[in-house]
């Protein structure tokens, strides 16, 4: 079994990021590769993080412990203004490499209406760097988010589509997860010298 963590990066509470957030979870548990006692949802709405530098990182000691145990995370990121959102940002300031480094990350962009992609292509170039998440080729786009994931079955085409589409993706992720646990453990994290990225 495989251990997840899944960071639903909008600051308001009881978002759409929130809710992709509990169902992307629940369906690894439904899909068999993880159960409910190794996968957790960071919700930076409903606890969020000092802007950092701060002099105290909030919850920061308990998000860390989640991410260290996890073996591969899922990052969503709400469009705000064709931007990912401030609170995700934040949260990969405060993200090392001893949490996240050379385990696979899973983007999820969100939006109200048609966009969602600009979130992905901004994680994507900054969002990595000193943490080392190693994102994965795949992405997921939920557009019209407040209308699709909100009830058991598919309420449209498009929620059916997307529903398979994290399906696929979240094996891929699943896979991932497991290839790089031997590259993980093989690499030595202990020197100074390289300590951030390029």
């Amino acid at each position: 079994m495989l251990n997840f963590a899944i960071v639903a990066g909008s600051s308001r509470a009881n978002s759409q990021s929130s809710k992709i957030a509990r169902y992307l979870r629940q369906r690894l548990i439904e899909q068999g590769h993880t159960r409910e006692d190794l996968s957790q949802v960071i919700d930076l709405g409903q606890n969020p993080l000092p802007l950092w530098p701060a002099e105290h990182g909030g919850p920061w000691s308990q998000f860390a412990e989640v991410l260290q145990t996890a073996d591969a995370v899922i990052v969503i990121a709400p469009e705000w203004h064709g931007m990912a959102c401030p609170a995700i940002k934040n949260f990969f300031l405060y993200a090392s490499k001893t949490e996240l480094a050379h385990k696979p990350g899973l983007l999820v962009g969100v939006s109200s209406g048609v966009g969602g992609a600009y979130p992905i292509s901004e994680l994507r170039a900054s969002g990595y760097k000193n943490c080392r998440l190693c994102y994965i080729p795949e992405h997921l786009i939920v557009r019209h988010a407040e209308k699709v994931l909100n009830e058991v079955e598919a309420a449209s085409e498009d929620d059916a589509r997307l529903r398979a589409r994290i399906d696929y993706d979240l094996d891929i992720l699943a896979k991932y997860a497991q290839a790089l646990k031997p590259v993980r453990a093989s690499i030595d994290m202990s020197n100074p010298a390289f300590a951030n990225g390029m």
